[in-house]
């Protein structure tokens, strides 16, 4: 549908702004779920918007579970009602202690994290023993991002059974991220996921062999989806395509998600005939990579000349249709990130603004 990001009362929102759409949001969890055949192995990763009101909006699709990568994405997961949450990131220092507070705030969630280092283990195990709470431990295995985990092997067998044998803990099976696999074409993409999931099907079947229980493989990200979605063994965590960004369209035409978040901006200086600068900087858009940063739905082809903290300068022949004041709507390149450089977002039904959702999980703490 041409235009359907044009909001009727841009007006009233000042810029730059985040701009969700929520009936998109609603759409892209229904493709979600029907690409992995039912609800019951989903697990959306909750970093990419980090919002409770997308953590209802999976809920009443049928989806309890969620994965996240700090405490503060967990709580605002569990005070949404998720009933099992996942933090896919190593609990160390004194995150293991808060790890004790979140399960005793919120007796009905079941929370779970990972690990992939003895002393970590042996950190969670003290927190938790005589508590009168068990931590659901999952063993991070690296199968070649090289980021965190744990080659599969024997020392990951020997770290799982420290898990399965520890006080206070309960082994929960193998958390497995797969985020250097980004091969466009959807056969080259598969045949490098199985080879990176050889050895870890391997060692899945070493612990099962050994008598050690192994509930759950959580796999992948966006990316892989569909393929670790084929596998009944494997629960998946997709996040991207729940907002989707053109950093992923451009690049997995096989995965039919639609943009449902979008930046505001507005022409703040037009400093040559065909350039114009935005007030989308650095602090409004992700910049972690190289431009273009964004694309902009209503003047294509636009090209960034420069780029720093509050200031975007782009050069385009359409320019001159442009006055100084008029907005232009960008899809992020990467969209987690940029979420996460917003305080609240502005939600847009039927062509306007009609309220705000704070992206409260952009912060380290919330109350625990």
């Amino acid at each position: 549908m041409s235009g359907w990001f044009k909001v009727e009362n841009a007006a009233d929102i000042p810029s730059p702004a985040l701009l969700l759409y929520p009936e998109r949001i609603r759409e892209n969890i229904r493709r979600m779920i029907r690409m992995a055949g039912g609800t019951s192995r989903l697990r959306p990763h909750l970093k990419t918007h980090k919002l409770a009101e997308v953590v209802r909006m999976q809920l009443e699709e049928g989806i309890p579970r969620c994965k996240c990568a700090t405490i503060a994405e967990a709580e605002l997961a569990a005070g949404a009602g998720a009933k099992d949450v996942l933090i896919a990131y190593p609990m160390v220092g004194p995150n293991a202690a808060r790890m004790l507070q979140l399960a005793k705030a919120y007796a009905g969630t079941s929370f779970a994290c990972v690990a992939d280092d003895a002393s970590a283990i042996g950190h969670l195990s003290t927190t938790f023993a005589g508590s009168g709470h068990t931590l659901e431990l999952l063993l991070d295995v690296d199968c070649g991002q090289h980021r965190t985990g744990v080659e599969p092997g024997a020392q990951a067998v020997e770290l799982y059974r420290l898990i399965a044998r520890s006080p206070g803990l309960h082994a929960g099976g193998l958390h497995v991220y797969d985020g250097h696999i980004h091969q466009s074409d959807p056969a080259k993409r598969a045949g490098q996921c199985a080879e990176a999931f050889g050895p870890v099907e391997e060692l899945r079947h070493a612990l099962l062999n050994a008598g050690l229980p192994v509930p759950r493989v959580v796999a992948g990200g966006t990316p892989t989806f569909p393929i670790h979605a084929r596998n009944p063994n494997y629960e998946c965590s997709p996040g991207t395509c729940v907002l989707w960004d053109f950093g992923y369209a451009g690049k997995f035409a096989d995965l039919d998600f639609l943009v449902a978040a979008v930046v505001l901006t507005r022409v703040v200086s037009r400093p040559g005939p065909n350039r114009l600068c935005l007030d989308l900087g650095h602090k409004a858009i992700a910049a972690e990579n190289p431009p273009p940063r964004v694309e902009f739905l209503n003047l294509p082809g636009a090209s960034a000349i420069s780029h720093s903290e509050e200031h975007l300068v782009i050069e385009s022949a359409g320019a001159g249709a442009l006055a100084v004041g008029d907005c232009l709507y960008g899809v992020p390149r990467h969209i987690c990130p940029t979420v996460a450089l917003h305080s609240e977002a502005v939600v847009v039904s039927n062509g306007r603004a009609m309220e705000r959702w704070r992206v409260a999980a952009r912060e380290r703490r919330l109350t625990i």
